[in-house]
């Protein structure tokens, strides 16, 4: 039985996030749809990992298994025929059969984006947090050297968060762009704690509006205590660039295993 790789792009902004929900429309939810329309039969889909309502994604990998026998032109076309015009099919490609989109997963890159213009902006408003104060963005920038590496995050995940523990190892934290227009925090990493990317911008926020000292970062990520930390960023700001893959699932020490599973960062 074939598995097949779907990446997929969508704009989160009408959707309750990637899972299934009873509250509202999901992107897995829309993606089952259409391949069920497509193959003719219910298909199970499992994603790289969950995006939370309102956060967008460039890059999310899913995969399924089906007894059809497609082209696989016939995914990302026939697919985009039957989708709504918010998600999108780019790429598909067959897999191995043991092929595990978090599991096999190397890591993922997010990108948050930050409106920084005096007035706000009818285009940034469903894709960028607004932020009207100039940002010190050196200040965040060197602030974010703090968080590089593998700690205990305790201090950036949701109060509700479901992880085993809270050891992370963030790659790279880069903050691009100048202070009155666009600002992104690239984040890259092995896996993520519920809402952690959004927290760790929050927290970079409060730096580069001057309320808080570069050290101070530091200092938040020693105490893993919520409550120390900057407000948790909107949603919209937030997109899920890449997962990152090698030719089978990565190595796992005891201990590791909750680094394969996000949720909704």
């Amino acid at each position: 039985m074939p598995r097949v790789k779907l990446v997929i792009e969508y704009d989160g902004t009408r959707y309750v996030g990637w899972q299934v929900q009873l509250n509202g429309r999901s992107i897995q939810a829309e993606l089952r749809e259409a391949l069920g329309k497509l193959l003719g039969a219910p298909v199970d889909v499992v994603a790289a990992g969950r995006t939370d309502s309102g956060v967008h994604a460039t890059g999310q990998v899913v995969c399924f298994d089906t007894e059809r026998q497609f082209p696989l032109k016939a995914y990302f076309r026939g697919l985009n025929g039957l989708l709504p015009e918010d998600i999108a099919v780019v790429r598909a490609e067959e897999v191995a059969p043991e092929f595990d989109p978090r599991r096999w997963s190397r890591g993922k890159r997010y990108r948050y984006r930050v409106s920084n213009r005096p007035t706000r902006s009818p285009m940034r408003r469903h894709t960028h947090w607004e932020i009207y104060a100039p940002l010190q963005v050196e200040a965040m920038a060197s602030a974010a050297r703090h968080l590089l590496g593998r700690h205990d995050f305790s201090a950036f995940r949701a109060s509700d968060c479901q992880a085993a523990h809270a050891v992370r190892e963030v790659r790279r934290l880069d903050v691009e762009g100048a202070a009155g227009d666009a600002v992104s925090f690239v984040v890259e990493g092995t896996a993520f704690l519920k809402h952690m990317v959004r927290n760790l911008v929050g927290t970079l926020v409060e730096v580069g509006k001057g309320r808080r000292p570069e050290a101070w970062v530091e200092q938040v990520l020693a105490s893993r205590d919520r409550t120390q930390a900057g407000p948790t960023a909107p949603p919209q700001g937030l997109v899920l660039e890449e997962v990152f893959y090698g030719e089978g699932p990565p190595p796992r020490t005891a201990g590791d295993s909750a680094d394969v599973f996000d949720d909704e960062p």
